[in-house]
């Protein structure tokens, strides 16, 4: 019986010591992660926004389809046209003059990866208002500088209050992440979140089809719910 015992405490002293060692290899494996995600953060950027914490204002890595654009600002225009009363350009300075928002959204990607953010930028509606969508617009497509195309319907712009931004986590948008404009797509999948915007076309096509739309890609691009 006094065998037994000892056996018995022996054993768990050797389960509580792998236990041990393999929450300190956790924990490490979490610094590490934490010091390399630390890193990528643009110097004054916010790290963290009532409570949640953000992520860097750079992507894991770069998935555009002409690589980073740097775009020159002194002769950038936004154009708003299709379907609209009056064509309307607006330069970078002017569409910043327009009333801002700020939103924590998550941004999903299908390879995987999230992030999330706190966007600053201005209602796609009140853009969209000021070319005057005519009645039988019912899908927004935006143009980037890089030749990218995708598209919302408009109802979901409206209804969700979607927002072009200029800014995140409290700075500019970096080139990496669509400066001067990225379209803040709240709850739809990362293509769908368009970089570099240039131009936003209002049309009466509802099954239009951007770049990797045209490949496959399901047009909703709808997040996934997280499991309970």
């Amino acid at each position: 019986m006094k065998r037994i015992l000892t056996e018995l405490v022996i054993l768990l002293f050797i389960v509580t010591a792998v236990t041990a060692c393999a929450a300190n290899q956790d924990a490490s494996v979490a610094d590490i992660v934490s010091a390399a995600t630390q890193e990528r953060f643009r110097e004054n950027e916010i790290t963290e926004y009532q409570g949640a914490r953000l992520d860097p204002a750079i992507g894991p890595r770069d998935n555009s389809i002409q690589g980073i654009q740097q775009v020159d600002i002194s002769g950038y225009t936004l154009l708003i046209d299709g379907l609209v009363e009056k064509q309307v350009t607006l330069t970078y300075e002017e569409v910043r003059a327009l009333e801002a928002y700020e939103r924590l959204i998550t941004l999903y990607c299908v390879e995987g990866w999230d992030a999330t953010m706190l966007w600053k930028g201005v209602l796609l509606d009140e853009l969209i208002n000021r070319a005057g969508a005519k009645p039988e617009a019912v899908t927004v497509i935006f143009g980037s500088v890089d030749g990218y195309t995708t598209s919302l319907p408009l109802e979901t712009i409206r209804d969700k209050a979607l927002i072009l931004a200029y800014g995140a986590n409290g700075l500019d948008l970096p080139p990496s992440m669509g400066y001067p404009f990225i379209v803040v797509a709240e709850d739809k999948l990362g293509y769908k979140w368009a970089r570099w915007v240039n131009s936003i076309t209002l049309s009466d096509d509802a099954q239009y089809k951007g770049f990797w739309e045209r490949v496959g890609y399901p047009n909703d691009a709808d997040v996934a719910p997280k499991k309970q």
